[in-house]
């Protein structure tokens, strides 16, 4: 039903016309009431529907009725009666993309603090090639609390704030791509929490201040925030905002997991105020967003770009988040580290499965590697060079339920980032208008009649309640498995049914590397642990993103 609204509000204004149309009736039938005796029923029908699209139009709970009042109540009927539609006409909840209506119903109801258990048992299929599931104890531990957190930047010495972060946060959602609203709510329930927020490369606006929640402050190749009038970076404005105490971590974009290698451009009329301020561009003029830096051209520049924020920021962690391309390219950064000895304190890897406003159908569909694959990768590659525990790995690509989370932490992750899963908790519907201004929740629009649909102090409970909850059930997930911690769950602990006879645990599934594994290989004590390194390490060089013949 949203989808439906949404593309006809393209063509014509339709948000409030069941609301014009019911006071049309009532005045009409009224008329005919007092002039001719016959239309009482009408009238009062008139006068019922404009009194109920008064009140959706003045409730704070459903963005939807805000923004569509009357007509909005049939998305709600449908939702109703679609469970008995979807059974036997349509679909299961566990299809349609990119998320189901399952996962998307678990973030609304632990969004609202609403029951989120199931009866009847599993609607997987449990003996289908791919299904996963995590080992338990019989002897279940017992946590006192479920506010797991990790701390970035303590293993290096330059690093001198260090940054206690929750294993569960704020995915990169620009101001300009998300509402003033949604920014506001997001970060008020940040602040709640305790957890961070990422701003985006599109810089920290003045809605990501207003209620002083943790900032990651995301760094992409237009230096959004930080640049030179043509384009390039400028030192003394990053350092300016950098050292804000608001600002926790610096994190520089390499890449982007729904769109890798791909620049953006905002066109000029979309560039408002309030967004030019943000990123520091002139209002009304095309805001361009290169495909590759300008403040780096190797790998060491780049190593030495990130040591140089450290500084400028007063001793912050920062890092850099890349989806895995080339896999000469991220082996050239790794060989930089060993060679110049400077390390980044944190790496976000995002998958290809991410989430963006706009991208090429192409690059969102076959560009870039899956969080598996990527996450995987990096993760072996800094163990086998006896690295993995001076620098924290975060991920993101996907992360909806405290599973996803457990799952990403036995393939190595140090904790989850979630974009989607936010957006949910403000109220997204998934009804994929988020290029066109249109969206019917207020999330992902810069038209602020659409965006006052989203009451900031609901929607910013509704994104700690999320936080909470999912955390909650990592928890019961840590106790079951027997363990204190999300981080000591390891690939041990998750299985992969792989045929219809057979299942393996991911330790034995997945290639993973011995620490200092990747090191004697290079001294040729043992073989390569894996064909991507036999293929690739030797042609990766730290002085270029070339790939050596």
């Amino acid at each position: 039903m949203h989808e439906w609204l949404s593309r006809l509000d393209q063509h014509v204004p339709v948000r409030f016309v069941a609301l014009y149309a019911s006071a049309v009736l009532c005045l009409l039938a009224t008329f005919t009431w007092v002039a001719f005796g016959f239309g009482g029923f009408w009238a009062l029908l008139g006068l019922f529907l404009v009194g109920l699209g008064v009140r959706d139009m003045r409730q704070t709970h459903h963005s939807v009725l805000r923004n569509y009042p009357v007509m909005g109540h049939l998305r709600f009927l449908l939702e109703f009666i679609r469970p008995e539609i979807r059974q036997y006409f349509i679909e299961s909840d566990r299809e349609a993309a990119p998320f189901s209506r399952q996962q998307r119903s678990l973030v609304y109801q632990r969004s609202k603090g609403a029951q989120d258990k199931r009866p009847f048992g599993t609607q997987l299929d449990v003996h289908a090639q791919g299904y996963e599931w995590i080992n338990h104890s019989i002897a279940p531990t017992v946590v006192p609390g479920h506010d797991f957190r990790i701390t970035i930047g303590e293993h290096n010495a330059m690093c001198t704030q260090p940054y206690s972060a929750s294993v569960f946060n704020i995915s990169a959602m620009s101001f300009g791509a998300l509402s003033a609203n949604a920014i506001l709510a997001l970060n008020q329930g940040a602040k709640r929490g305790g957890f961070a927020h990422d701003t985006g490369e599109g810089s920290i606006s003045v809605h990501h201040r207003v209620h002083g929640g943790d900032l990651i402050w995301e760094i992409g190749s237009g230096y959004f925030g930080c640049r030179n009038d043509d384009g390039t970076f400028n030192a003394d404005r990053f350092a300016d905002n950098a050292r804000d105490a608001q600002v926790k971590m610096i994190e520089v974009k390499l890449s982007q997991g729904a769109k890798p290698g791909h620049g953006g451009v905002l066109p000029g009329a979309k560039v408002t105020p309030e967004i030019a301020a943000a990123r520091g561009v002139p209002v009304g003029v095309d805001c361009v967003s290169p495909a590759r830096h300008s403040a780096f051209n190797t790998p060491m520049e780049m190593l030495r770009f990130v040591a140089k924020l450290r500084e400028l920021s007063g001793g912050k962690p920062v890092g850099f988040k890349l989806c895995i391309g080339h896999p000469w390219e991220w082996f050239a950064l790794a060989k930089a580290m060993l060679e110049t000895g400077y390390l980044p304190d944190f790496i976000v890897v995002d998958g290809a499965e991410g989430g963006t406003g706009a991208a090429p159908l192409e690059f969102t569909d076959h560009v870039g590697a899956p969080l598996q694959e990527g996450l995987l990768l990096v993760h072996n590659t800094l163990v086998g060079l006896n690295l993995r525990d001076r620098i924290r790995l975060g991920c993101a690509g996907k992360v909806i339920s405290a599973f996803d989370i457990a799952r990403m932490m036995a393939l190595g992750a140090d904790w989850c980032n979630s974009a989607r899963g936010f957006m949910f908790a403000l109220g997204c519907l998934q009804a994929q208008t988020c290029h066109t201004g249109l969206c019917p929740t207020g999330v992902t629009t810069q038209d602020p009649h659409r965006a006052r649909a989203l009451v900031v102090p609901t929607k910013a409970e509704r994104v700690w309640r999320f936080h909470e909850y999912t955390l909650d059930a990592l928890k019961e997930l840590v106790q079951a498995a027997g363990v204190q911690h999300p981080c000591e769950i390891t690939a041990r602990h998750i299985v992969r049914r792989v045929s219809d006879q057979d299942v393996k645990l991911l330790a034995n599934l997945l290639p993973f590397l011995k620490p200092g594994e990747l090191l004697a290989a290079m001294r040729g004590d043992v073989d390569w642990p894996h064909n991507v390194y036999r293929l690739y390490w030797p042609r990766a060089q730290s002085g270029s993103w070339q790939y050596a013949a």
